[in-house]
């Protein structure tokens, strides 16, 4: 396949299959998440399937952009819901909750939830894990599929979100999904899909 039909493959948009979603929500989860006035987005935790052409080192410093890429993404979705008036809460500059938690030594140090709570200074947190099959990036793809002739994909992600309230603490709400597909499924993508499917249920989305 050459650059150019590759090109073009990569703006190919991500196909949702699954299921269907796993949700659990605490009987309470409405009457507390109301009375959150401010929450973080917690730094998702981001795991990619070995590969023998990527290093260890590599694939570390992958994960780390993913998780980034994620975070920011899942702050745009919901500050954009905010100013649309679906959001109520305030939501902590992520760069403001990087910072503390690195302060902390987080995450080489092992927080507990109330820990973090308390370092962050919010009512609320949102925490997510993202399962990747292969890298996300466009930018990773683009630049694959000029240097060898062909982009990276995603065959699978599994994605779990969890909303922790800091004053009992617990988790109150949880989601598990699974997506599937091909070139061009980058961060901003599957955040925009897996948030619209999450918002339906989630209590700080109106």
């Amino acid at each position: 396949m050459n650059v150019i039909k590759t090109s073009l493959f990569i703006v190919l948009i991500f196909i949702l299959s699954s299921c269907g979603a796993k949700i659990f929500q605490s009987s309470d989860a409405i009457s507390l998440s109301k009375r959150h006035k401010t929450i973080a987005i917690l730094p998702p935790s981001v795991s990619i399937a070995a590969s023998k052409k990527v290093d260890a080192e590599s694939m570390k410093e992958q994960q780390k952009t993913e998780s980034l890429n994620f975070q920011k993404e899942m702050y745009s979705w919901m500050l954009k819901r905010k100013m649309q008036g679906r959001i109520l809460q305030e939501i902590q500059d992520i760069e403001t909750t990087n910072i503390k938690l690195k302060k902390a030594g987080y995450p080489e140090i092992p927080l507990s939830p109330d820990e973090i709570c308390e370092i962050l200074g919010v009512d609320g947190v949102l925490g997510s894990n993202y399962a990747l099959s292969k890298p996300m990036s466009d930018g990773a793809a683009i630049a694959m599929s000029v240097l060898v002739g062909f982009g990276g994909s995603t065959n699978e992600v599994r994605v779990s979100l969890n909303i922790r309230d800091c004053s009992t603490p617990k988790l109150i709400w949880n989601y598990d999904h699974k997506f599937s597909g091909g070139m061009g499924s980058s961060s901003s993508k599957l955040v925009d899909n897996l948030m619209k499917n999450a918002s339906k249920k989630m209590p700080y989305v109106k």
